[in-house]
């Protein structure tokens, strides 16, 4: 391709050619457009069972029944029916006794979560707002490697915590938590598990039972599928404790209504197969390029890696370039397509939260940039962006 070189593939990874092929066949007249809801004629049944095949699909990625996946429009719906959906449904009403309408009922929501400062804003946000609805929140702070341990939730577990919400992969550096551990934690104490896996799914294995996990959230577009479109593990054991937050059909199962996007789905699905396919070569391949792209900058001067060396995913890399001011290092990386952080924060001038939060100075939180490889990321791309970085950072360093 021609223009910089693409290192931002946490942010979102382009479609696999075989997965738009997949999606396109389901747009026209001949193709298989219908509603999948339409199960009055043979149009609805093809899309319905297209749809069906794409959540097998899905399940086999999460190695979990096709029953316990949730379709949605990404990981922040998923995170937020996770959150706002378990809570809710224990929520209580009061009404006043002067006038009972709807609109004069409260509604009131109790008990206790437990989540961590550097999630992502998808599952930072809702906690806040049920933080503002009465829902007493844990805010836990990871390590310097920007790690959350199963002591940390042991430690903050009480006789009213009702879910732990962590990330099994950290967005900004990479960092694995120990989620099976957690999980373990989780249900000994008969506390359900969230798990915001989108930065996992794809890049190392993600096993639901193995976890504990009792809701899971993940992005299609971060796995080489479509964007707009997602899933939540549900647990079947669980499912009633989840109330759904979109109301208008009561499809799939009631957790979640809305007509389903039978293309989308599809390209998902397609996807996930893709993806369950390639983990084990993929992994190592992009593994190694991560490394050599370290290797060859590792030795520049006031330069070193943010986050953890051996419980990281393969694709991420965040360096620190002490001393060099991050917006003049971005715009000056013209031949890279890289980023500071989250792409849902690259608007804020201010210095990601998760780096401060792992013990960074804001001078060096600043100074940091993401690297993310992927599925297209060449070996000569590598060094490309090595000869790159080394020419722009030394100039910079000697202004």
């Amino acid at each position: 391709m021609s223009g910089p070189i693409y290192l931002d593939y946490a942010a979102t990874t382009p479609v696999d050619p075989k997965v738009a092929e997949a999606m396109t066949a389901c747009l026209t007249m001949d193709g298989t457009f219908a509603n999948p809801a339409s199960r009055s004629h043979f149009y609805g049944w093809q899309a319905e069972e297209k749809v069906e095949m794409a959540r097998r699909q899905v399940a086999n990625l999460l190695h979990c029944d096709p029953r316990e996946v949730v379709w949605t429009s990404g990981a922040t719906e998923s995170n937020n029916l996770a959150l706002k959906g378990i809570f809710a449904a224990a929520a209580s009403i009061e009404t006043s006794s002067i006038n009972t309408s709807p609109v004069n009922r409260v509604v009131r929501y109790s008990g206790h979560l437990i989540t961590s400062v550097v999630e992502h804003k998808a599952v930072i946000d809702p906690a806040k707002w049920l933080e503002s609805h009465g829902v007493e929140v844990t805010w836990l702070v990871p390590s310097a490697e920007g790690i959350v341990t199963a002591q940390q939730v042991s430690d903050a577990l009480r006789d009213n915590t009702r879910l732990v919400s962590l990330m099994q992969v950290n967005n900004e550096v990479g960092s694995i938590n120990p989620i099976a551990e957690i999980g373990q934690l989780c249900r000994e104490n008969n506390v359900l598990l969230h798990v915001d896996a989108a930065q996992a799914a794809g890049k190392i294995e993600v096993n639901v039972e193995a976890l504990q996990a009792d809701l899971l959230s993940l992005s299609a577009h971060k796995f080489y599928g479509p964007k707009g479109v997602g899933a939540l593990y549900v647990r079947r054991q669980i499912q009633k404790q989840l109330e759904p937050i979109i109301h208008g059909g009561g499809h799939e199962r009631g957790m979640r209504s809305g007509t389903l996007p039978t293309h989308q789905l599809v390209g998902m699905g397609a996807a996930a197969e893709l993806a369950l396919a390639g983990l084990d070569d993929e992994t190592q391949r992009i593994a190694g390029l991560r490394d050599r792209l370290w290797q060859g900058i590792a030795d520049l001067p006031n330069v070193k890696r943010n986050g953890p060396v051996e419980r990281v995913t393969p694709n991420h890399l965040n360096v620190c370039f002490a001393g060099v001011d991050g917006e003049t290092l971005l715009l000056s990386l013209r031949e890279l397509a890289v980023s500071s952080g989250s792409a849902c924060t690259s608007a804020s001038m201010e210095p990601s939260y998760v780096l401060r939060a792992m013990g960074l100075s804001d001078s060096d939180a600043h100074g940091s940039v993401r690297f993310s490889l992927g599925r297209y990321t060449s070996a000569e791309d590598v060094e490309r962006a090595i000869e790159h970085i080394r020419k722009t950072v030394s100039q910079l360093q000697a202004a």
